[in-house]
């Protein structure tokens, strides 16, 4: 495919540089995680980081150059071949902490669920785009794209790994909510949600009802399940108004506070920069997440609309959780904080998304349909 310059003429600066903001403070965060003052020791986690971001960024450069409208017309084949990853994981992927969820490819380590937050986004844009409809869609209307998310949700609930799994879920539920459907739809599908809460609680593994039981009440075993979210909550407490300093967060640096270079980043963050650092932080995602839906607003075409409202619910949903989570107020499932967590899958893929938001905020300006 040729190049076409105007996408440098109408290149998405402010998209590039929010993303690039958050993504440097999240590089700084993760040296922040490994350094230790008492032994003088450095983790070298924030190079392997940077290395993932600059992948990242090459990922964001081809999903920016090539004509999304093209990379939808391959939906469905790509998203046949992230299902086949996600069955390769069964057979030959890694195990850690008790869940296979990562496979080796060229000496790096990926996640392939990570990859399907996207794909899903994409298959389920063609297939509304296909099938667009001038009233609202009822439940078997909902039936096929239903089955496009069941399949790699199943796969990666198997693995397991629940947060990842609701992540697909909730994906397809704003996307269903955007397009619209008919109420008595949703009501019989929270009915029929509601309803399958007992089961789901007894399918659950032991360890996914007791962060359920924690959530509720963390106190309960303060030194065993209670102890990440407890120490989290002490961490952004103590971070008071303006933070402890960078590197200065006693939480962080005496290893009181679990996984903070994953799942508790933003812990690590307040008690270093306090309530202004972290609500500059959110100010970041919130204006990042609503470029987002401007993009989907002035989108040249349908589908443009519906993976700019897609890529725009993982990044809402995903910051939503995480921050939910180490605050005490949802309850423990592993999702991490977009641009900041630790994890070359992630990064990749979120910077792929953005990319494809370039896309579709660049082509909006062009005479050809």
């Amino acid at each position: 495919m040729k190049f076409d310059r105007r996408l440098i003429l109408n290149f998405d600066w402010m998209l590039f540089a929010v993303v690039m903001c958050i993504s440097l403070i999240g590089l700084l965060n993760i040296y922040s995680t490994g350094y230790n003052q008492v032994y003088g020791r450095q983790e070298f986690l924030y190079l392997k980081q940077l290395q993932w971001m600059l992948i990242g960024f090459a990922c964001m450069a081809a999903a920016f150059c090539v004509d999304y409208r093209f990379i939808s017309r391959y939906a469905y084949v790509i998203y046949g071949l992230s299902i086949l990853l996600l069955v390769i994981v069964f057979f030959y992927g890694y195990a850690t902490r008790g869940s296979q969820r990562w496979i080796l490819l060229w000496g790096f380590s990926f996640q392939p669920s990570e990859l399907m937050k996207l794909t899903l986004i994409l298959a389920l844009a063609k297939y509304f785009d296909d099938h667009r409809s001038i009233e609202h869609y009822r439940l078997k209307d909902l039936a096929f794209p239903l089955l496009i998310m069941l399949v790699p949700f199943l796969l990666i609930l198997k693995q397991p790994d629940l947060g990842t799994a609701m992540m697909l879920f909730i994906i397809f539920s704003s996307i269903v909510l955007f397009i619209g459907v008919q109420w008595k739809s949703l009501a019989w599908s929270a009915l029929l949600g509601l309803a399958l809460v007992p089961t789901g609680w007894f399918l659950l593994r032991d360890y996914q009802r007791g962060r359920i039981l924690t959530f509720i009440n963390p106190g309960g075993d303060p030194l065993g399940s209670g102890y990440h979210v407890i120490q989290s909550m002490i961490a952004i407490g103590s971070g008071g108004l303006t933070g402890k300093g960078f590197l200065k967060g006693t939480q962080t640096q005496l290893r009181f506070l679990p996984e903070t270079h994953t799942d508790f980043v933003f812990s690590v963050f307040a008690e270093e920069w306090g309530f202004l650092g972290g609500m500059v932080l959110l100010l970041l995602f919130t204006s990042l997440i609503l470029w987002a839906l401007k993009i989907a607003l002035h989108a040249r075409d349908y589908i443009g609309t519906l993976i700019a409202v897609g890529i725009a619910s993982l990044i809402f949903w995903e910051t939503f959780i995480n921050i939910g989570m180490v605050l005490g107020i949802l309850p423990i499932v592993g999702i991490p904080l977009p641009f900041l967590s630790y994890g070359g899958s992630s990064m990749v893929v979120l910077m792929t998304g953005v990319g494809l938001l370039m896309n579709i905020s660049m082509r909006r300006f062009f005479l050809q349909p």
